[in-house]
């Protein structure tokens, strides 16, 4: 009997210090994520909010870890932390990291499912820019133009869209940027009947935009190819 009330002690001794010890460690890194925040140490607020997870798990911290992955160019890292799978009880954070590190790892069809899931939850132009662009890219040319649609109509002047094909990224107004891809969608619905109804969209975009280098790039290719159309034989 004294010897089970010994071990009864012992044990409870050892999660007592075990609880002690945990709350000292979470107490530790809450101090040391607050100090890397102040010093814009990303590294270092990414090793606390990762300690700080394993003591005490929250979907917000590794949402934030997430996102603090994501803007630290390290996507799959980013997927690992919150997985990739479409949950509509998301976070809009956990939403945003997912579509767009699936985008930049090349998921288009994932990655289509999650900005869907954002555009539901907040419609805006940006968004359908991404999801027409997606679309395009898989071949689903009628969804894409209904996002297209949307964003000539909801476009206004202050909203831009950045392009990075040049060695200097710029800016274009979000409606010539919906323009280019109307133009680029009316080329791949017959890309032998409608090169001249495609490059008219891409002067559109040219009048709104003259400096829109990638319409400028699109439209010298298909009149290449409409002047020599023998080289796609």
């Amino acid at each position: 009997m004294k010897r089970l009330l010994l071990l009864a002690l012992i044990l409870m001794a050892g999660v007592s210090v075990d609880a002690q010890s945990n709350s000292q460690l979470l107490q530790h890194y809450e101090a040391y994520y607050k100090q890397m925040k102040a010093q814009g140490d990303v590294q270092g607020v990414i090793n606390a909010l990762t300690h700080l997870n394993i003591l005490k798990p929250q979907q917000s911290r590794k949402d934030t870890l997430a996102l603090l992955y994501m803007n630290d160019g390290r996507h799959i890292q980013a997927l690992n932390t919150i997985g990739i799978e479409n949950n509509p009880s998301d976070s809009d954070i956990a939403v945003e990291v997912k579509a767009v590190c699936l985008q930049t790892l090349n998921q288009g069809k994932l990655a289509i499912e999650q900005f869907e899931e954002l555009f539901r939850r907040s419609p805006n132009v940006l968004i359908a820019y991404e999801l027409a662009d997606l679309k395009t890219q898989q071949d689903d040319l009628e969804g894409a133009m209904t996002h297209v649609e949307y964003g000539i109509a909801n476009s206004t002047d202050e909203i831009q869209r950045t392009f990075y094909e040049s060695q200097v990224p710029y800016q274009v107004s979000a409606k010539a940027a919906f323009l280019y891809l109307k133009g680029l969608i009316t080329f791949r619905k017959d890309p032998k009947a409608n090169i001249d109804a495609a490059v008219a969209v891409l002067d559109e975009a040219l009048a709104e935009a003259p400096e829109f280098n990638l319409a400028k790039i699109s439209k010298d290719a298909l009149l290449a190819q409409k002047n020599n159309p023998s080289k796609d034989n």
